[in-house]
C-alpha cells in the first residue's frame, strides 16, 4: 500500500505487526493512545481558554448521570464546587456523582440539589460536620454517600472503581494552555495534592482560576499534556477559608495533659531518636503533642527524617528549626504552611496516591514512625470512629485516619475521656473508621491503655511511671463520670458507605430513627 506521500509501506512488517500508513501531520488527532488516558489531543495552536463555565459543560458534553469531582484545597473558602454546580442545576441535568475529596459548610448549595435529585450520589473522602453532612444523615441524598480515605479514593480513581468523568481542578495559577499550580494567585492554597489523580485519570479536565499566567506558569505542579480546558473566573475562593479547625496548640488543661503523657510514652517506646518520622493533626491536642515532642528532640538533638500530613504553621517552625530534614505535604492547613511550600524546597508536595494508596509501590504512610489520631469513639477492641456522633449524625470521614494507622510503626489516639457529657469509650462504636488492629495506643487524662496485640510496648513500658492501665478500666472510669448513655436506635436506610483504603466496605451508616 501507499501512504499519502507515496512511498510504499507494506501491510504487514514481520517482527514489527501491522503497519498503519501515515496520512498527515494532524490526520490521527483525537485517537486514543494505548498507553494513554487522554481523550483528547491537541492540535498545535489550538486554544484550551473557554469564556466561562457554562461553555466548559459543553466542550465536555455533559449529560445526567455524570460523575464530577472537585478538590478541598481551599476548604471552606472553595468557590469552584458552587459555581460549577450552579450551572449544573440551571441547565436541567439530573442524577450527578459528585465525587469532592472535602464538602464543607460553604458548599450547602449541594442540599438544594440532593432535594431536587439534581444530585444523587456523593463521594467524598472528609466532610466538615455541617448542612450537608446533616442532609446525608437524615437521608436526604437518593444513595448512599460513599467516604473514602485520602489514599483510598486515588486507589479507586487508579483501578478504575471510581470513574471521573470531568474533573474541575480550583487552580489558584494557570496559563492559558493548562499549567496549573497552587502558590501564585490571591487564593494561593499550597499544594493540589488532591486533585492529581483526577487530572491524571479523568477523562476530561478542567482548570478553574482567577490568575489566569503568562505561558507557561511555572512552578507547575499540573501539567498541562492532563488539562482540557481553562476557565477564568472572577475568584475561585478565599484561601483565608483554609484555615477552619483549631490549628494551634491547646491551652485547656486536659489536652495539655494527654499531649505531655503522650509524648513521655513516645520517648520511652524509643521512638524520639534521629531519622525518626512524624504526622500529627491539626487539633489542639495533637499539636500540643506536637509542641512536647518537639522538646524532647531538641534536648537529645534529635533530628528527624520527614514529618508529614497536612502541615501547619507548627510544623513548619519544626523544619526551619533544623528538627525535621523535609517535609511530606498533602494539604496546607494555613497560609504559613502556604508560604513555606512555595519558597521552601525541603518542603514538598506528596500526592494523595503517593500518601496513603495501599495498592501503589509505596506510599509514604509506610515509612511513617509516629502517628497521632482522634477520635469521636473508640471501643474495648481499639476499633475507632471519626465518620459519626454518638447519636449517628454524620461529623467527619476517614481523611488519612486509616492510612496512617495502618502504615505507621506507632498508631496513638490522644482524646479525652468524655465529650459533650458522653463517654467516648464504648462496648462497640457507633461506626467503625478504622480497625482495632492498626490501633496501637489510646491516652487520655486518666490513663493509657496499651492495645493487647502490642505486646512488645507492653513489655517496653512495664516499668514506666506512666500511668498504664487497660481499656477496659478507662471505659469504666469514662462511665462513672457520665452515666451509661441511652442506645440510640436507628432505621434499615443505609445512608453512606464506609470504605476502607483498600476499597472494601468496614461499615455503613444508618439513618437515625429520630
Amino acid at each position: 500500500m501507499k501512504n499519502i506521500l507515496g512511498r510504499e509501506i507494506p501491510d504487514y512488517i514481520e517482527g514489527y505487526g501491522e503497519v498503519k500508513p501515515f496520512m498527515g501531520a494532524f490526520a490521527n488527532y483525537g485517537e486514543r493512545a494505548k498507553a494513554s488516558v487522554t481523550l483528547r489531543s491537541v492540535k498545535p495552536g489550538e486554544k484550551k481558554l473557554l469564556a466561562n463555565i457554562e461553555e466548559a459543560l459543553d466542550k465536555v458534553g455533559l449529560k445526567d448521570g455524570m460523575t464530577l469531582s472537585f478538590h478541598h484545597h481551599l476548604r471552606n473558602g472553595d468557590y469552584v464546587l458552587n459555581q460549577v454546580m450552579a450551572v449544573v442545576a440551571q441547565r436541567g441535568y439530573k442524577d450527578i456523582h459528585v465525587a469532592a475529596t472535602g464538602i464543607f459548610p460553604i458548599h450547602e448549595p449541594l442540599v438544594d440539589y440532593m432535594k431536587k435529585g439534581i444530585v444523587t450520589k456523593i463521594s467524598v473522602n472528609y466532610i466538615s460536620p455541617g448542612p450537608v453532612a446533616k442532609a446525608i444523615s437524615q437521608g436526604l441524598l437518593k444513595h448512599p454517600a460513599v467516604f473514602m480515605s485520602h489514599g483510598g479514593r486515588p486507589r479507586a480513581i487508579e483501578s478504575g472503581d471510581l470513574h471521573v468523568d470531568v474533573a474541575f481542578i480550583a487552580a489558584p495559577t494557570a496559563d492559558a494552555y493548562g499549567n496549573v499550580n497552587g502558590v501564585g494567585g490571591p487564593a494561593a492554597c499550597g499544594t493540589l495534592s488532591y486533585a492529581v489523580a483526577d487530572a491524571f485519570f479523568a477523562d476530561k479536565v478542567v482548570a478553574v482560576t482567577d490568575h489566569l499566567a503568562p505561558y507557561p506558569a511555572c512552578p507547575i505542579e499540573i501539567t498541562q499534556d492532563f488539562v482540557d480546558y481553562v476557565v477564568q473566573v472572577e475568584s475561585i475562593g478565599d484561601a483565608n477559608g483554609i484555615v477552619s479547625g483549631t490549628l494551634t496548640v491547646t491551652k485547656d488543661p486536659v489536652g495539655l495533659r494527654i499531649a505531655k503523657m503522650a509524648a513521655q510514652l513516645i520517648n520511652e517506646a524509643g521512638y524520639i531518636q534521629n531519622e525518626m518520622s512524624f504526622q500529627t493533626g491539626a487539633g489542639g491536642t495533637s499539636l500540643a503533642v506536637a509542641a512536647e515532642v518537639r522538646k524532647y528532640m531538641q534536648e537529645k538533638n534529635v533530628v528527624g527524617s520527614f514529618a508529614a500530613g497536612g502541615i501547619t504553621g507548627y510544623i513548619v517552625d519544626m523544619l526551619n528549626e533544623g528538627l525535621f530534614r523535609n517535609l511530606f505535604d498533602v494539604q496546607c492547613f494555613d497560609l504559613k504552611a502556604v508560604a513555606s511550600y512555595r519558597e521552601n524546597p525541603r518542603h514538598q508536595a506528596m500526592s494523595g496516591s503517593l500518601y496513603g494508596n495501599p495498592h501503589d509501590k509505596g506510599a509514604i504512610v509506610n515509612n511513617l514512625d509516629v502517628m497521632i489520631l482522634g477520635a469521636t469513639e473508640i471501643d474495648t477492641d481499639f476499633n475507632v470512629n471519626v465518620v459519626t456522633g454518638s447519636d449517628g449524625v454524620i461529623m467527619g470521614a476517614s481523611g488519612g485516619h486509616n492510612d496512617t494507622a495502618a502504615g505507621s510503626k506507632i498508631a496513638i489516639i490522644v482524646t479525652s475521656l468524655t465529650k459533650g457529657r458522653l463517654p467516648v469509650i464504648k462496648d462497640r462504636v457507633t461506626t467503625v473508621t478504622t480497625p482495632g488492629e492498626t490501633i496501637d495506643v489510646l491516652v487520655t487524662e486518666r490513663g493509657i491503655a496499651i492495645n493487647p496485640r502490642r505486646k512488645d510496648l507492653l513489655e517496653k513500658l512495664k516499668d514506666s511511671d506512666l500511668p498504664i492501665t487497660s481499656v477496659d478500666e478507662l471505659k469504666r472510669i469514662s462511665e462513672s463520670l457520665t452515666g451509661v448513655p441511652e442506645t440510640v436506635e436507628f432505621t434499615d436506610r443505609v445512608v453512606a458507605v464506609v470504605e476502607y483504603r483498600d476499597g472494601t466496605v468496614i461499615d455503613v451508616v444508618r439513618q437515625a430513627k429520630d
